[in-house]
């Protein structure tokens, strides 16, 4: 068995924390939603309730856009001077900062995240992410202009606006700070749609900002159903742009909405089928780890996990074997636990989408080498499964599944693998594990992906823009190229002395 700790034993383990914050975030206040409804949130861990929380709607994202529009149009948020908004957002780093635990504690409960791995990682990425861009604040500038006629001209990099973000469930805090941040250091106001499974954090957050001193109407919170406030956000003629991580036939109607309302601006981070080539040369220790990692992590609720596994033929039975051997000894259990290392699925639909997945792959003939069945008597926890044998046309081999499946693909030449990893919709990220440089620079230059991780894999960066080719979307997040989704450029032409326009 792949268990040790089967999500049977959250009872002993004591919560760092209260859920303190459950309404919406608007102007600076919590309020309850204009409706009074509310929605259960449910921890994975147990399938039981865990809280209400307001369930807003498009009233309330009107609210909230209304006094993010003012914050924007007359508030100080804009038109402070970049180190004015660098020392605001610093203060609200380290305010995450010291409160790290109680917000990895949230996030444990909300998406079955593993505590540990929030409060060493996640949270404090998402305090440094904050860092980044608040360092950025006070260095955006225009350009000097050489005219080809007698004109004087510059160009600012001026806020869009009212930026509506709307962020998934798999990476509550890192996802919603790689918009927030950049936004924010801009001198933009935002309207945040947190996914409905996880609202936790980014009320949180909401609290936190407040006690920072950002402005009232700068940072809003609308917790929610997509189809009806994240709907509303896209479709909504005051804001100036959306930006949206999650799947792609979502991200499809998010722009569709933006087309038809006021054509705003749209950057989308969406699905992934990722490829992961590992050739002859590659040490099986080394690949097994990296394969193990890349799909598993986060319980392989990740974009860019590696979930398409191309083996040239010398090592696959080697890797084949190798990884059975640590998918059973790989811990599943409760995320509050040390030992754990994969905790629940984030929802009951998540969990049984990927079920149904593992019994396509049988039914289409794939081997199941290991895993494939759910774990413990509660909560939604599934054993990482591992199936050899998989075929490019096949179900499992072509849709994102979103949870701890691995597919093992055989190949014989680099020129084949290339072929066959570009043989999908997505382009989000691509991994090559090879001692050979010539090939390497090969698979990284031939494959259409936004990311290529040579003999590595997840190996994020703030400087390294990160961002999808073909359905997986397009915009780039992290690095200095991020704040450019959240700028406009003007140009400010004047005529020189005794130019023939004076």
């Amino acid at each position: 068995m792949a268990v040790e700790s089967n999500g049977n034993t959250e009872a002993s383990i004591k919560i760092p924390t209260q859920i303190k914050f459950t309404k919406l975030f608007i102007n600076g206040d919590f309020v309850d939603s204009v409706s009074g409804r509310t929605y259960e949130t449910i921890d994975p861990r147990t399938g039981e309730a865990t809280t209400r929380i307001a369930e807003g709607d498009k009233e309330d994202v009107d609210l909230a856009v209304k006094a993010a529009r003012e914050a924007f149009d007359n508030g100080p948020w804009p038109r402070l001077p970049g180190l004015g908004r660098r020392r605001l957002m610093m203060k609200f780093a380290d305010l995450i900062d010291e409160n790290v635990e109680e917000i990895a504690a949230l996030e444990a409960i909300d998406a079955g995240k593993l505590f540990s791995g929030l409060k060493a990682v996640d949270i404090p990425v998402a305090a440094e992410t904050l860092r980044y861009y608040a360092g950025a604040a006070d260095k955006i500038h225009g350009e000097t202009l050489k005219m080809s006629r007698e004109l004087q001209g510059y160009t600012l990099r001026e806020p869009i606006g009212v930026v509506g973000i709307i962020i998934p469930w798999n990476y509550p805090s890192n996802i919603l700070f790689l918009k927030v941040a950049p936004a924010l250091a801009t001198g933009c106001t935002i309207v945040i749609k947190p996914a409905e499974q996880t609202p936790l954090s980014a009320l949180y957050y909401a609290h936190l900002a407040k006690k920072a001193g950002i402005p009232d109407g700068v940072f809003n919170v609308v917790t929610g159903y997509g189809h009806t406030a994240g709907a509303a956000i896209s479709s909504h003629m005051d804001i100036d742009k959306v930006t949206f991580t999650g799947s792609t036939e979502v991200g499809r109607l998010v722009m569709e909405a933006a087309a038809k309302s006021n054509l705003k601006s749209v950057s989308l981070e969406l699905g992934g089928k990722n490829p992961f080539i590992v050739c002859d040369d590659a040490d099986v220790e080394t690949a097994a780890n990296l394969v193990l990692q890349g799909s598993l992590c986060n319980k392989g609720e990740v974009c860019v996990a590696s979930s398409r596994i191309f083996v040239q033929e010398g090592i696959y039975d080697q890797l084949s074997k190798k990884l059975v051997e640590k998918a059973k000894t790989w811990v599943v259990g409760d995320p509050f636990d040390p030992r754990t290392l994969q905790g629940p699925q984030v929802d009951k639909k998540q969990y049984d989408k990927i079920l149904s997945y593992i019994e396509v792959g049988k039914t289409e003939g794939a081997t199941l080498l290991t895993g494939g069945k759910p774990c413990g008597e509660k909560g939604y926890y599934i054993e990482p499964t591992v199936f050899s044998d998989v075929k490019d046309d096949m179900r499992i081999a072509k849709e994102e599944i979103f949870g701890p499946v691995i597919s093992l693909m055989k190949f014989k030449t680099i020129e084949e693998a290339i072929k066959r990893a570009n043989a999908t919709k997505y382009g989000l990220a691509a991994g090559i594990l090879t001692k050979d440089l010539n090939i390497a620079n090969t698979v990284s230059r031939s494959i259409r992906a936004g990311i290529i991780w040579i003999n590595c894999y997840f190996a994020f960066d703030l400087d390294c823009p990160y961002g999808g080719y073909k359905m997986s979307g397009f915009g780039r997040d992290f690095g200095m190229q991020a704040l450019d989704q959240y700028l406009q450029v003007k140009a400010v032409v004047t005529p020189l002395y005794n130019s023939p326009w004076l």
